[in-house]
Order: C-alpha cells, then structure tokens, then sequence
C-alpha cells in the first residue's frame, strides 16, 4: 500500500487553478494584489503580506512573489522599507484609481460598447443595481 502525504494546504487546490496562460502568473498575481490595493486592504502606509506568506497564501515560488512585488514597486504603488517589508505609498490607492479609470475607457469601454451595440441592447436594457 502506498500512502502520499502533502503538505499543501486544503485550500489550495483551489487557488492554483485560479492561474490563467492570459499573462504571465507574476503579472497575474500583481493584478490582484492592485485590486486588493483598490479595495483598501491594505491601507495605505502599512505594510503588505510577506514574501513568504503570499507565497504560501496562492501556492506560488517566493521568486515570482517577490517579481509581482517588484511590479507594483515600478508603478510607485509600494516601496520596500530595507529590513521591514513591502509598505503601500501614500496615494496609491488613487493612483491606481486613476490609472484603472483611463485602462477602462480607453480600452475596455470602447469594446463593450461596440459588443452592446451588436448585441441590440440599449441604456434601458442594461440594470446597474443588480448584483
């Protein structure tokens, strides 16, 4: 009888089949660590997860953590404290804001659009309060 032991958390099964071949995982990753950003979590000026911790959290090597940190930190949304981690910088929640803003009339409204168009569907058809 052969027995295998894991050392995976429960949970992550279902994490890891949240990665896509749209982009690479790194780029995925820093994608939802900005939508966290958007949402508040973390505030600003305080610090993010560890490299270690989001590591295990999504089931990914340290290294590509550490290149989707790397990612926000060139956007100027964190900065790396020498000795205390990865910290949010003041505005970037707004920042971010703005930048997802433009992302989204420029190149995903235009599309959406367009598709609304072909599909027939008008203001009216569309309910903005449902969830």
């Amino acid at each position: 009888m052969v027995c295998y032991i894991s050392n995976t958390p429960a949970s992550a099964s279902t994490a890891m089949q949240t990665w896509n071949d749209s982009a690479p995982i790194y780029q995925q990753l820093a994608d939802r660590l900005a939508v966290q950003l958007l949402d508040g979590s973390p505030p600003e000026g305080e610090a993010l997860p560890s490299v270690r911790h989001l590591a295990g959290q999504y089931v990914i090597n340290p290294l590509t953590v550490t290149r989707a940190l790397q990612a926000l930190v060139d956007t100027d949304l964190i900065e790396s404290r020498r000795g205390l981690g990865m910290f949010v910088r003041s505005g970037a929640r707004e920042r971010l804001l703005q930048a997802k803003r433009e992302q989204f009339l420029h190149t995903e409204w235009p599309q959406l659009r367009d598709k609304l168009r072909r599909l027939g569907l008008s203001a009216q058809d569309l309910n903005w309060e449902a969830s």
